[in-house]
């Protein structure tokens, strides 16, 4: 449950603070409103600091405050990048550790999408001998760029500065003038009869370019992702060639992207269960 289309998060600078914000927004997104007293007892906070969190994420749009609490302004929209770097981050950094399993040990070139997960693959390919990263994704060049064993090609485009990733018909021709490898594709949602979807259009078309010129597909995406529809199609399921995902994704969505001819990864914790 986030906003679509706000500024990041200014003042979340620490991650518990963080993961307290994203706890508010979860609970809105279950139950729509919640009383002050409410969020206090079930985050074991005082009032007081429920108070600051609720109103630092009204002036950025997230939640709307009452008198005496909060309510929901948009339980579809999108989480603020800021917030979605720490949340599920254990099950991303397995799915990352899965990637770099499937990633060829000899030159190889590897597009990659922006997104919190994406990031953590980058992480985990940092030390690939013989790679090259090409990407539309700020967070994810500027986490690589400190590794001389990579070679960083970045898109140009227009920035969204909700996912930090460049957009639009310069970032298209990008992807459109290379051939690579893998392409290795967050998401903000995946079904079989879907496809992989975002929150974004002109991030759909960027993301859909990068996919048609890659050999291979690699959809990346966190447990709660696997059964969600976003609003824009990036890919339809023919088009995807694996699913790395974690154990608390719907098992009966993962039987029928599976049936659809995808290969699904689950991985658990540190080690992965190959369903294929």
């Amino acid at each position: 449950m986030t906003m679509k289309g706000v500024p990041q998060l200014r003042h979340a600078a620490s991650g518990k603070r963080s993961r307290r914000m994203i706890a508010i927004l979860e609970l809105l997104t279950e139950r729509e409103r919640v009383s002050l007293t409410e969020f206090s007892q079930t985050l074991g906070v005082s009032p007081a600091t429920v108070r600051r969190d609720l109103a630092d994420l009204d002036q950025q749009r997230l939640l709307h405050r009452t008198h005496g609490g909060a309510e929901v302004i948009d339980s579809q929209a999108e989480l603020p990048v800021a917030l979605r770097n720490i949340q599920y981050l254990e099950a991303k950094r397995s799915i990352a550790q899965e990637v770099v399993r499937l990633i060829p040990t000899h030159r190889h070139a590897v597009a990659l999408s922006g997104g919190s997960t994406t990031a953590q693959v980058a992480r985990a390919l940092a030390y690939h001998r013989d790679l090259t990263i090409i990407t539309n994704s700020v967070t994810i060049a500027t986490l690589v760029s400190s590794y001389p064993n990579l070679k960083v090609i970045m898109t140009g485009g227009t920035l969204r500065p909700q996912s930090l990733e460049l957009v639009g018909i310069l970032a298209e021709n990008t992807f459109n003038a290379v051939n690579v490898g893998t392409a290795i594709l967050g998401t903000d949602g995946i079904t079989a009869a879907g496809g992989v979807t975002t929150h974004d259009e002109t991030e759909a078309r960027t993301n859909h370019a990068m996919v048609a010129h890659a050999q291979r597909t690699v959809v990346v995406a966190d447990g709660s992702k696997v059964g969600r529809l976003a609003m824009a199609k990036v890919a339809d399921t023919d088009q995807i060639h694996a699913l790395i995902t974690d154990d608390t994704a719907a098992p009966e969505e993962l039987a029928a992207i599976e049936r659809a001819g995808v290969e699904v990864h689950v991985v658990r914790s540190r080690s992965a269960i190959v369903r294929n």
